[in-house]
């Protein structure tokens, strides 16, 4: 006889014998509260990876603060001249060295437009320096979506509208002005452009280098790995600063400010790939022992097949955390070039240019302004180091 038991929710009916071969599925209800790992959601275990990689980033703040800042940035590049409210080389003879001139909201008491003081440079002949003093009884109202300086937009169209212009006979210099009266907030919006834009090429001529020289050293091995190796240890055996200086320097002088940005960009790329091609090599190593690659190379797939469509998504994600940790790399790599004078000369603008202009310690000591490229430096490069974090823990979300 089988024996049976009793269920006392069930009135004191006797279940159905127990049949050792029936699926049996948990209908424990589930507890919202007894997840904690998931913060009270119920865990989703066929949630797509970019959802998981999308929810993971989230969690980390400063990576999205970071990213929305980068992104900002990006999206001003191309509309810098109608940002700025002088061009990047106007000159004004009568407010060099003119210092950051405070915008207004309240006068008397009560909420106006915006507006500055009208200012007047004298010049100390005791200290040899040019002082400015406020008229405050000459108010400026400051211009918006307004029509300034004309401008070659994109170095193609002529325009003339501003986000921001300066008042009707006044100046409106927000960060001050240069030795030669040349707007310093206006210089850094410019400077924007290729401080930026350069990071991105080289890191593009970075990645093609070293993923194609990467992955065949990883995939085919032998005296293919040999050769790539010896390239990578020999260009990492050499000073890189030293090599900065000296193939910035054979750049011709007379090479228009584009002709020397590309090759700055190219110079920087060159120099950074190994560090890729190594770690791409290394994962590629332990990747091709896989079944998936044993499986595509017994139905005929092409090396370069298995390579671009089997192997490097896999790696992706230490790909894309490698090139946003670069970038940083490559727009100080410009600024210190440009800084020593062996990079972007002027007319063109950069941050390291502006910085160059700031190299004198007197020039510091009474015009501290002057040195304001520094700050947005600084400011990007610890933002994309934030977002190599935040990309770092987000792709890989089962950590």
């Amino acid at each position: 006889m089988k024996e049976t038991g009793t269920d006392p929710l069930a009135g004191g009916r006797a279940p159905s014998p127990i049949d050792p071969n029936a699926r049996y599925v948990d209908a424990t209800p589930w507890n919202p509260d007894a997840d904690t790992d998931t913060g009270g959601a119920r865990p989703d275990l066929d949630m797509p990876t970019g959802k998981l990689i999308r929810r993971r980033f989230l969690k980390h703040k400063l990576a999205v603060v970071s990213a929305l800042f980068l992104a900002f940035l990006y999206l001003c590049i191309p509309f810098v001249e109608i940002i700025a409210p002088y061009d990047a080389n106007q000159r004004d003879a009568q407010h060099l060295f003119a210092p950051p001139q405070k915008v207004h909201f309240f006068h008397e008491g009560s909420l106006v437009a915006p507006y500055v003081y009208a200012t007047t440079a004298t010049a100390d002949l005791e200290k040899f320096q040019w002082t400015y003093t406020e008229n405050r009884s000459e108010r400026q109202n400051v211009r918006f979506f307004c029509l300034g300086e004309t401008y070659q937009f994109w170095g193609m169209i002529e325009g003339r509208f501003h986000l921001i212009c300066p008042p009707e006979g006044g100046t409106l210099f927000l960060l001050g002005a240069d030795k030669l009266g040349r707007d310093v907030f206006s210089r850094l919006v410019y400077g924007m452009r290729i401080s930026l834009t350069v990071g991105l090429i080289g890191i593009a001529i970075s990645l093609l280098i070293g993923v194609t020289l990467g992955g065949m050293a990883g995939y085919f091995g032998g005296w293919v790995d040999a050769t790539v190796q010896r390239m990578i240890e020999v260009i990492r055996s050499l000073p890189e600063l030293p090599i900065w200086l000296a193939l910035s320097a054979a750049v011709p002088p007379q090479w228009s400010p584009v002709s020397v940005f590309l090759m700055i960009s190219i110079i920087l790329g060159l120099l950074d790939w190994p560090g890729l091609a190594r770690a791409v090599r290394s994962k590629l190593l332990s990747l091709r022992e896989e079944e998936f690659v044993r499986a595509a190379e017994l139905i005929g797939a092409k090396p370069s097949r298995i390579i671009r469509t089997h192997l490097i998504p896999n790696f992706m994600s230490h790909i894309v955390v490698s090139a946003s940790l670069s970038i940083p790399a490559m727009i100080l790599g410009e600024t210190a070039l440009s800084f020593l004078g062996l990079g972007l000369r002027p007319p063109a603008v950069s941050w390291g240019v502006m910085l160059n202009d700031a190299q004198d310690l007197t020039i510091i000591e009474f015009y501290p302004w002057v040195a304001s490229a520094m700050i947005p430096v600084i400011l990007v490069v610890l933002a994309f180091n934030f977002l190599g974090d935040g990309l770092r823990d987000a792709m890989d979300p089962y950590s």
